[in-house]
């Protein structure tokens, strides 16, 4: 059983990752059009079970963490939301913000899904979070990531690489 909080929007469910949800999320990660501005290459099926282990984790030990997003009229995986600790070693550093990310399958593309999810996680996180401050690193060439980053209230507040050239944002104080 998942540690993580069930939340609903209008169209969505988020809910924690279960081993059963490796096949779908496989599916997104092995696709090159997903992974094109996130680590650049499709994810191997070891790779993904990785990540859907840590972001399990990250719930048990971080009371925070990554959710699936479904559609609520029929379940239909759209991807992943939330937040991590990831530990990442560059400069500047996010310190102790929680990171926040989102990736949506191809299917799910250009229907607002990205922007309420991401809403609907920042909302659970701001009656969370006691610094009020979360940040997220999107590549420059990803247009709609940073569309949705800026619709969500993220700013950016310098430009960094890490494995690529990023651009650092953060929302809060």
């Amino acid at each position: 059983m998942s540690a993580a909080p069930v939340i609903e929007t209008e169209r969505l469910i988020l809910r924690g990752h279960v081993k059963a949800d490796l096949d779908e999320c496989f599916a997104m990660w092995g696709d090159a059009e997903v992974t094109r501005y996130i680590g650049g290459k499709p994810a191997a099926v070891d790779e993904v079970w990785s990540r859907l282990l840590r972001y399990i984790g990250h719930w048990d030990q971080m009371d925070y963490g990554f959710w699936t997003v479904r559609e609520k009229a029929g379940g239909r995986f759209v991807g992943e939301v939330g937040f991590a600790d990831f530990k990442r070693q560059m400069s500047p550093s996010f310190g102790d913000a929680p990171e926040m990310g989102w990736v949506l399958s191809p299917a799910a593309h250009g229907r607002g899904y990205a922007t309420e999810a991401v809403n609907a996680a920042l909302a659970w996180a701001d009656q969370r979070f006691a610094t009020g401050r979360t940040v997220c690193m999107i590549s420059p060439e990803n247009a709609p990531s940073l569309r949705v980053a800026a619709k969500a209230g993220f700013r950016e507040f310098a430009r960094t690489n890490y494995h690529d050239d990023v651009i650092l944002l953060e929302r809060g104080a």
